[in-house]
């Protein structure tokens, strides 16, 4: 199996005034290509950390991170900013879109800031979401598209640049639970794709949907298993 992500005893240190908090205490991951990984962990876990270091939004106090076989534990803001729009398509909670522009101009946003052409990443943006079902919404704004169509818009610009990784954060939080289990089952004919899919949530029958499960406490990873009904299910 190709390893898309491997963390060796990564330790991350905050300074609050007098304070050292621990948040990371020496996590240790293998993730896989086109593995469906969901991270769990109540408040204080370490798990929103981890996701940050993950996602490149953050780096370690110790240890190493190699992120398709770069180290990108000692990278600067800029390089790693630049890795994160190659690598790693996100999609969060509160959709982040930008009200002023379209469906198409807000998944065609990370094709901007990698130099594509203007017809070329409107062409592609098109493409991506047509494939998500939302062909027929490229011209509306965020404020005209229910919550369900904004997850799939924010969906569709995570996946405009062809990203090893999608980093969802909380990706249904802000959904009823029809319209999660229809994002959920995106997510599932992503990872069909062949995408590597990252899931952080406090949800358990969201998690579920996931083909592996880590929970992290106190800064450590406390489980790492694999769904069995998921796997049985497919198999």
């Amino acid at each position: 199996m190709q390893k898309v992500i491997e963390i060796r005893d990564v330790k991350k240190i905050y300074e609050m005034g007098e304070q050292m908090v621990k948040a990371l205490n020496g996590v240790n991951l293998d993730i896989n290509k086109n593995e469906y990984v969901a991270l769990m962990g109540p408040s204080g876990s370490g798990k929103s950390t981890l996701m940050n270091m993950l996602g490149c939004l953050d780096t370690p106090t110790s240890g190493t991170y190699m992120l398709n076989d770069d180290n990108v534990s000692m990278l600067f803001d800029d390089e790693l900013a630049e890795i994160r729009n190659k690598e790693i398509g996100f999609v969060f909670q509160t959709f982040n879109l930008i009200p002023r522009l379209s469906a198409l101009e807000n998944v065609a946003l990370p094709l901007v800031y990698a130099g594509i052409k203007k017809r070329k990443r409107l062409d592609k943006a098109f493409e991506v979401l047509e494939s998500v079902g939302l062909g027929d919404r490229v011209d509306h704004k965020p404020n005209e598209l229910s919550g369900g169509q904004r997850q799939r818009v924010a969906v569709a610009r995570a996946l405009v640049n062809d990203p090893s990784i999608i980093l969802a954060d909380e990706p249904t939080g802000n959904l009823d639970s029809k319209t999660s289990i229809e994002i959920m089952a995106l997510f599932e004919q992503i990872h069909n794709n062949g995408n590597t899919v990252i899931l952080v949530t406090h949800e358990p029958d969201i998690a579920e949907h996931a083909h592996r499960i880590i929970r992290l406490r106190d800064g450590l990873i406390e489980s790492d298993v694999i769904n069995d009904k998921i796997i049985s299910a497919i198999q």
